[in-house]
């Protein structure tokens, strides 16, 4: 299995604080892979190391089994809030990357997908709506035909019409393409319909990796009795638990054998699964530390 992102032991710190810690994860060629996690949790930082534009403290990331750097004519990026030259409009923007982009660049590709979304070639950018600024910053990472998508929170802040008009356009250019995806974004409901694999990270470390049908195929929510819900048989991993007087609600990971008949089954969604592994208590600033000192 070709992986298109390997990271072991990967730490990135700054000043005194670790964005990033002994983190290890697979992206596996060819996959589209969601990047979840808490604001703070070491996202950015992650992808800015696999682009090359951070240097790690610790350890190491490859990209198809090499530096960064040696494969940038490989990797498209696009940064949180879409970036681009503001004054410059989108002919002139796709022209100058066809300047820096020597190697491989496909004009055509960039001016069709921009024409067929109807952004004016001759507006600066400046002007656009943020759903056309956002399209602007796929084209030029897309006409690079990179082996390689990283995208930061790219639609974070779009309405829900743009937010589906781009990723419509992404899974569109993906689906013509053997290019890998690795999309960080809060927005679960929007990644359990576009992504195959999931990357939880949580307190600068992975929590939990794995396609996205094999997670949620492992994971249940039990609905059963109060008494015995520290140990129900068929059960490897309790991850969240909400009790009332006589019921326990669970969401767990499922073990090799049957479970207990006396719980019921719940099949769970992407968002289940990801706000039960977010919602560990040690995640969580005491009240005390907001104490102002008398």
């Amino acid at each position: 299995m070709e992986l298109a992102v390997q990271a072991r032991a990967l730490g990135k710190r700054y000043g005194r604080n670790w964005a990033l810690q002994d983190c290890d994860l697979e992206v596996p060629a060819g996959r589209i892979a969601a990047l979840v996690g808490p604001n703070g949790a070491g996202k950015t930082t992650l992808l800015h190391l696999a682009v090359g534009l951070l240097k790690p403290d610790s350890g190491e990331v490859r990209v198809f089994g090499r530096a960064p750097r040696s494969v940038l004519a490989d990797i498209g990026f696009v940064a949180q809030d879409a970036p681009l030259y503001r004054d410059f409009t989108a002919a002139e923007l796709v022209a100058m990357g066809g300047k820096l982009n020597r190697a491989r660049w496909d004009t055509a590709l960039a001016r069709d997908r921009l024409a067929g979304l109807g952004i004016p070639p001759d507006q600066p950018v400046g002007k656009l709506s943020g759903g056309q600024r956002a399209q602007v910053a796929l084209a030029l990472a897309l006409a690079k035909r990179p082996r390689l998508l990283l995208l930061d929170e790219p639609i974070a802040s779009l309405d829900p019409l743009a937010r589906r008009e781009f990723m419509q356009t992404l899974m569109g250019a993906v689906a013509e393409s053997e290019t890998t995806v690795l999309l960080s974004s809060h927005l679960l409901a929007d990644l359990e319909r576009s992504c195959d694999h999931l990357i939880l990270l949580q307190r600068s470390r992975v929590q939990l990796a794995g396609p996205v049908d094999e997670l949620l195929g492992s994971h249940r929510t039990l609905v059963g009795p109060r008494a015995g819900s520290d140990a129900v048989a068929g059960v490897e991993q309790v991850v969240r638990a909400s009790h009332t007087e006589r019921q326990s609600t669970l969401l767990v990971r499922r073990g090799d054998d049957p479970i207990d008949p006396l719980w019921t089954q719940h099949e769970v969604t992407l968002e289940d699964v990801v706000l039960a592994y977010l919602a560990d208590a040690g995640t969580r600033v005491p009240a005390s530390a907001w104490e102002v000192p008398a």
